[in-house]
């Protein structure tokens, strides 16, 4: 073989290649989240066995559920914002740096509290047979809602 036979069948091949890996991607389920992972919408749907109209309630409240927490990721980003700027001052004030940590830890109670109250309103679209999957998804929530760990760094 010449080295131009060589040449295009390399071509061919990752060409090839390519369409593969591209169709494998197109073809693989829509609702997996990043590595494969189901999104958590899809797991709470499935394992709790939501009808249509449960299903339609459920997204409504992912909705406020997302925006709530939005706006609290926002106040955290802009306090920690605040907080920073203090490290370029000569002499940081004790009291404004503990004033925005408080703040901080109230933001992130209310995040929490957020998502409390989400399983609960969850919970109220629950019917009566769908109890007990409820409770089996709740000892699974922190795993389910984690996100996925990164390599360590060496």
């Amino acid at each position: 073989m010449n080295k131009t036979k060589v040449l295009v069948f390399a071509v061919i091949a990752l060409v090839a290649l390519n369409f593969g890996i591209l169709s494998f991607l197109f073809l693989s389920k829509s609702n997996d989240g990043p590595r494969g992972r189901k999104m958590p919408r899809e797991i709470v749907i499935e394992k709790l066995h939501f009808d249509k109209n449960q299903i339609v309630a459920y997204e409504k409240t992912i909705l406020v559920h997302q925006k709530n927490i939005r706006n609290l990721d926002d106040s955290i980003r802009i306090t920690k914002n605040e907080l920073y700027q203090l490290l370029n001052s000569e002499n940081i004030n004790n009291n404004k740096k503990d004033s925005l940590f408080l703040k901080l830890a109230d933001y992130q109670k209310q995040i929490e509290t957020t998502h409390f109250n989400h399983f609960l309103e969850i919970k109220k679209l629950c019917k009566k047979e769908q109890l007990s999957d409820y409770k089996n998804l709740t000892e699974e929530l922190s795993k389910i809602f984690s996100h996925p760990r990164r390599p360590k760094h060496e």
